[in-house]
């Protein structure tokens, strides 16, 4: 069982387990999108060569077409993955689509030369799985398909001499194809499972478990940066006489209430938002795509309640109780600072009130 779980990683999940996989799947995406971006440009670049040669080649001029439709195609693909998202899933098909058209290139070339065995397909089958980062069974389903396709194809139209030297080939170099995908995929992987480990040990507050200041704010100016969107809502939170509490009971029981705070966000939230300590007692949560004023007080008074049912002091001799400011992104604000200060104003108004424990800022 334990040979069929390491084969079965390693052929759906690049030698890792499922949920490491999904964790980082989005990296794997966006570098896919960057490496064939790059790579339609330089087809684009050799297709274009290649058909402008074909015009005073006689040996390339039967060539000509093939060579002006893959040129055509890779500028597409160019504007395509200049439009569509890094991550998404119609980014990756349409590198599939590409891997495919280099194979059916591969065997057209094939077909015009029937009494030569195969080189540039045989080529593109060892060398298109190196630029694929995806689960190891699709890149072996595609070179399956592509080298069955090839073999009937060309069954007819070769010298047979030829077609069995190259069904030899292909099969052989198939095989290795594969084996080679398993093999780059499961090393880039863990490539990318070992950053994502040092980013998020470099993001994480250490007290708490959640983002520290720094990935706090590269999440929110990320986001402010998004024109795609234009609502959100900040929560500037801070655990009143902190100072005192640290005083009289001692640091090891003020960290323990920073702790209890934060488990009970992350208990409560962390689902579309970005939450984290922002240092000291002050902790930020930033709600995206939602600007609904009634909404954020209603959020805000559970979390007044909320810290006082679940935050302990050591022995209960003291209740624990917050300040709130919030402030609402209506798209104006183009960075984090801008929309914190807000959110602080509104905290200082929160703190001199002895009744309501959150205010919202006001323009």
């Amino acid at each position: 069982m334990k040979v069929l779980r390491i084969i079965r990683n390693y052929f759906f999940y690049c030698g890792i387990e499922k949920d490491e996989y999904n964790a980082i799947k989005k990296d794997a995406y966006i570098s896919n999108f960057e490496v064939w971006r790059i790579l339609h440009f330089l087809m684009a670049a050799v297709f274009g060569v290649m058909y402008i040669g074909s015009l005073f080649s006689d040996l390339m001029k039967d060539s000509s077409w093939l060579y002006l439709c893959s040129f055509v195609y890779s500028v597409i693909g160019i504007v395509l993955l200049f439009k569509m998202k890094k991550d998404s899933l119609a980014a990756q098909l349409l590198i599939y689509l590409s891997i495919s058209l280099l194979f059916l290139f591969a065997c057209i070339l094939s077909l015009n030369k029937p009494d030569v065995p195969a080189v540039s397909f045989i080529a593109f089958l060892l060398i298109t799985p190196m630029f694929m980062i995806d689960k190891p069974f699709f890149m072996a389903i595609e070179l399956i398909v592509a080298s069955t396709i090839f073999l009937i194809w060309t069954h007819s139209v070769k010298q047979y001499e030829s077609w069995q030297i190259d069904f030899a080939n292909v099969i052989t170099f198939t095989a290795v194809g594969i084996f080679l995908n398993v093999i780059a995929n499961s090393l880039r992987i863990k490539e990318f499972v070992l950053t994502r480990e040092i980013n998020v040990q470099k993001d994480t507050d250490d007290l708490t478990g959640l983002m520290n200041k720094g990935a706090i704010t590269r999440e929110i100016n990320h986001f402010l940066l998004d024109k795609s969107t234009n609502k959100g809502l900040l929560f500037m939170m801070d655990i009143d006489h902190f100072k005192s509490i640290n005083d009289t009971y001692g640091h090891d029981t003020g960290d323990d209430v920073i702790r209890q705070f934060g488990s009970f966000l992350d208990k409560n939230f962390t689902h579309n938002e970005i939450i984290g300590r922002f240092g000291g007692d002050e902790f930020i949560m930033f709600i995206r795509n939602n600007d609904n004023p009634e909404e954020a007080l209603r959020i805000a008074g559970n979390i007044v309640e909320g810290i006082q049912k679940n935050v302990i002091l050591a022995e209960g001799r003291q209740k624990i109780s917050l300040s709130i400011g919030i402030a609402i992104y209506h798209g104006i604000e183009k960075n984090y600072s801008e929309i914190f200060k807000k959110a602080d104003i509104a905290l200082y108004e929160a703190k001199a009130d002895s009744e309501i424990r959150y205010h919202m800022y006001k323009e």
